[in-house]
């Protein structure tokens, strides 16, 4: 059995679900193996609820170094794909090697787990249509206009081979069910 999960990030992640990923793979016996545009220190953010704003507020997080770059992801050497938040996933949607590692994880029918604008990437790969999806409030109209239905009472969901939760908030209720699928 494969025991290596794929982590798509970038510059602008959200450091705290690209890290608590990572502890709890290992902590569960997986090796997460983190993959970004270039090998190279990545600068990541927290994003967090303040009273008085409207939206969440932004602030440097932690350095995390990538295990590999797109261009060396084989999809074959991996269980599952988990695509975390941040502002991240707002620019690799775009990058058409990201898009391609995801689709093969579906048409392949390994798991494919988004948190939060994680989601975004899923959206841009086309996965949502008819899809059940809990993410980030922001991403729900991406979400709807790709023809997905936006679950709005559960943290996390999931829909066949698609697992995706809202925020970092939601971390018990997703890796829950991540764990379940991978443990079967």
């Amino acid at each position: 059995m494969l025991k290596k999960i794929l982590i798509i990030t970038g510059d602008a992640g959200e450091s705290f679900e690209i890290l608590y990923a990572s502890h709890r793979l290992r902590e569960a016996g997986y090796t997460p193996v983190i993959a970004a545009p270039a090998v190279k220190r990545m600068n990541l953010v927290m994003h967090d609820f303040e009273p008085g704003w409207d939206t969440y507020v932004e602030r440097k997080g932690y350095l995390v170094m990538a295990d590999i770059s797109f261009d060396d992801v084989n999809t074959a050497d991996y269980t599952a794909v988990l695509m975390p938040g941040g502002r991240a996933p707002e620019y690799l949607r775009n990058d058409e090697r990201v898009i391609k590692i995801v689709k093969e994880f579906y048409t392949t029918g390994k798991y494919v787990f988004a948190i939060c604008h994680g989601t975004q990437i899923l959206v841009t790969a086309g996965l949502v249509d008819k899809k059940n999806i809990a993410c980030y409030e922001h991403v729900k109209s991406e979400v709807e206009a790709c023809g997905g239905i936006y679950v709005k009472n559960d943290e996390a969901v999931q829909d066949g081979k698609i697992v995706t939760g809202k925020t970092w908030q939601s971390h018990p209720e997703f890796y829950k069910i991540v764990f379940s699928c991978l443990e079967h």
